[in-house]
């Protein structure tokens, strides 16, 4: 009698700096049991599209040749880490012959079928933009009426990079505070701020969404169709969460 073997499916996940790797990897162990994990990260792309306020075209091109690396690694799927680029993303989806997620999609169609007063916390000054601007299209897609309010946490991921993690915290939580009196629900445009939501818990008068959990859910729901459609696919693991 023989066994029949199945392929690992692979997803690599495409960072612009380290601090979303712990939190992603966390939420992969959980939700992506089986599923072999590859991290590409270059820590020189969010700081140059911070120095240039916005993506630069050589910032496009690095990204679009990550992708393009993914694919060429055998990637079943590939998940972009970070909401600042998250534009590249979309640019770069109809060339590639697998599946790109971005982190926080599923978090703005959480966000917007939730609430129409919608509060986009930051604290990267160059991701505010493209979140908001992802809320407002996915808003539009969803046939939803909503107004977003923005706050940017002046000074907490410098706090971040330099090793205080407790003064980051501080500096978000006091803004989510602010924020929370002017919304009915916030969602955090940083993987990186994930903990300090986790931390504040119900101390914050309005649901707060966070990306990681959301995007690796849709991943995980993209991954299992994947599956589905493929007669030489791994079988599915019981513990991979559907996209919702």
């Amino acid at each position: 009698m023989t066994t029949e073997t199945h392929p690992q499916q692979t997803v690599v996940i495409v960072h612009t700096g380290p601090v979303t790797v712990a939190p992603l990897a966390a939420q992969a162990a959980e939700l992506l049991p089986g599923v072999r994990i590859v991290n590409l990260v270059d820590d020189s792309l969010l700081k140059d599209v911070m120095a240039a306020g916005g993506v630069t075209p050589a910032v496009n091109s690095r990204m679009q040749q990550y992708y393009r690396i993914g694919q060429e690694m055998g990637a079943t799927a590939i998940l972009n880490a970070c909401s600042s680029v998250g534009e590249v993303a979309d640019a770069a989806m109809d060339s590639l012959d697998i599946p790109l997620v971005k982190i926080d999609v599923a978090m703005a169609e959480a966000a917007v079928s939730r609430a129409s007063r919608i509060g986009v916390a930051a604290t990267v000054a160059t991701t505010l933009d493209p979140t908001v601007r992802l809320i407002e299209k996915t808003a539009a897609r969803l046939g939803r009426d909503v107004t977003v309010v923005r706050k940017l946490c002046e000074g907490a991921f410098d706090a971040l990079l330099a090793g205080h993690t407790d003064e980051h915290d501080r500096l978000v939580g006091e803004g989510l505070a602010d924020l929370a009196s002017q919304v009915d629900v916030i969602v955090l445009a940083q993987v990186s701020m994930g903990r300090v939501a986790d931390a504040l818990g119900d101390r914050i008068a309005v649901p707060v969404l966070t990306s990681p959990r959301l995007g690796m859910e849709r991943l995980a729901g993209v991954l299992k169709g994947l599956e589905a459609a493929s007669p030489d696919a791994p079988p599915v693991s019981p513990g991979a969460a559907p996209a919702r």
